[in-house]
């Protein structure tokens, strides 16, 4: 029995945007039958002319739904999927906050047939132009049954993880909301009040902007609507660590404001291990790295040169950043490696004519 073999279709995708038709892409190309449905029709169309499937007819009987609709939605469209559906019919959904759309449909008869889902993989485009077959290659994919979920249903949830090429999570929806406030809502917040201080800002402090407030904010552009919708539907996870933030973010004011350095110091260390905690490549305890900083004209083809003449240094390249010098067409490339490995990795690009510096 193969590992898909859970999962036969057809296969229907409620919400064609971006997520829903990734998934619908992935589906089509391991052979599934995907019916589409979305409530703006060009969606289903532009979805349809990529090959992601087919319009829903009334005579389809879809083997697994899933919902992929923004989160204010979310309950009530899994309450109707699950109405809609034949009798064995599962339903799925790929929202960012699991314990909402679980108590929406709580007392629904046919709850057991409902496992909860979240893709952990995104860009920054929307709708389905957007969309890919390989998104979620490698990604983790929360699968979060509810207690009243049938083993039967969860297997087929976890067939669509694997059909997609994810990694399959498993977490209650309460354990669930806990991680993504702790991993992706609250850091979320913080970029954006971070980044609210850069608005208005006089251009001269600006000029002075790095790769760190870069690093820091970046998430920030995310779109506003949508993620009012997965925080608020987050809110008691996110209410809690923001208490614990702005209890240290009251004893950084007051080591600031009284010189304590000692104080400072000691908040700066804790967060300092906080990076530590992240998993590393692979989900691998994380190693120590050093970033060997090369200047880069900013020239067609000398990205992929830099690239292959590090590549052939035998190093390999554990993470890339690129900043951009404001006053001259030069770019700066940090390439992290592990440490011990970057006089090596400077040597060989030097010799190769590049300007490196530590």
């Amino acid at each position: 029995m193969s590992e898909t073999s859970a999962l036969t279709g057809p296969v229907e995708i409620v919400g064609t945007g971006l997520i829903g038709t990734s998934i619908a892409l992935a589906c089509r190309r391991s052979g599934l039958d995907v019916l589409l449905t979305d409530t703006t029709s060009d969606h289903v169309r532009t979805a349809t002319g990529l090959g992601a499937g087919r319009p829903r007819t009334a005579q389809d009987t879809p083997q697994l739904v899933v919902v992929a609709v923004p989160p204010d939605a979310l309950g009530a469209v899994i309450a109707q999927s699950l109405d809609a559906a034949g009798p064995g019919t599962v339903v799925t959904d790929v929202g960012s906050v699991k314990d909402a759309p679980l108590a929406a449909v709580a007392r629904h008869p046919a709850v057991g047939r409902y496992v909860g889902g979240h893709p952990m993989a995104g860009t920054e485009h929307s709708g389905p132009l957007g969309a890919s077959a390989e998104l979620f290659e490698g990604r983790p994919w929360a699968v979060t049954p509810g207690p009243d979920a049938t083993p039967a249903a969860t297997r087929v949830v976890e067939a669509l993880v694997r059909v997609c090429g994810a990694v399959a999570v498993h977490l209650s929806p309460a354990e669930h909301d806990r991680a993504v406030a702790r991993t992706s809502h609250v850091p979320h917040l913080m970029a954006s009040l971070v980044a609210g201080t850069l608005a208005g800002a006089s251009p001269d402090h600006l000029a002075l902007s790095g790769t760190g407030v870069r690093d820091v904010t970046r998430v920030a552009a995310g779109d506003p609507r949508l993620y009012s919708q997965i925080i608020g539907g987050n809110a008691a996870a996110v209410a809690a660590l923001l208490a614990e933030v702005r209890d240290r973010l009251d004893l950084a004011l007051a080591a600031v404001a009284d010189g304590d350095r000692v104080g400072l110091e000691s908040l700066l260390a804790y967060g300092q291990a906080g990076t530590r905690a992240i998993p590393g490549k692979h989900g691998a305890a994380p190693q120590p790295m050093e970033a060997v900083r090369v200047a880069l004209p900013d020239q067609p083809g000398g990205l992929a040169r830099l690239f292959a003449d590090a590549g052939a240094s035998g190093v390999n390249i554990e993470d890339v950043r690129i900043d951009h010098d404001p006053g001259r067409p030069v770019g700066q490339v940090e390439l992290d490696v592990v440490a011990g490995r970057a006089e090596e990795l400077r040597a060989a690009l030097e010799s190769r004519g590049w300007t490196t510096h530590p």
